[in-house]
């Protein structure tokens, strides 16, 4: 159970390079968080929008900061975890999207985010 009283957090991401973050220190695994200027419900819809064009992709985790999907390949079914943090004093979405197994990712993850980037760009 989630304790309310304390912030979620994303976990960081292993030493394998099949995950990207925010909050990854290392450039194999780091990557910019985005911005929005909208209200935090209107920014959370538009990146709903976007996650929603994409195909095998399913929310399964929501509240009020917080979205959790899951994306799954089209050939051998595996499944990533996306997920979103909305920091509402910094206008500041920091996410993850990472493997659940196998090593590499032949940069999927990263691929994936920057094409949400890019599907939100001054929409947000």
């Amino acid at each position: 159970m989630i304790d309310p009283m304390t912030p979620r957090q994303l976990a960081p991401c292993p030493a394998r390079p099949n995950c990207v973050s925010t909050h990854a220190q290392d450039a194999r695994h780091a990557i910019a968080p985005l911005r929005y200027q909208k209200p935090l419900a209107e920014a959370k819809a538009v990146l709903k929008a976007a996650l929603g064009s994409l195909p095998r992709t399913r929310l399964v985790e929501e509240d009020d900061t917080y979205l959790h999907y899951e994306v799954t390949s089209l050939v051998f079914r595996f499944v990533d975890d996306v997920e979103f943090l909305f920091d509402e004093r910094a206008k500041t979405i920091h996410f993850r999207s990472a493997s659940r197994v196998g090593y590499g990712d032949f940069g999927v993850n990263r691929r994936r985010m920057e094409e949400i980037r890019r599907l939100t760009e001054g929409r947000l």
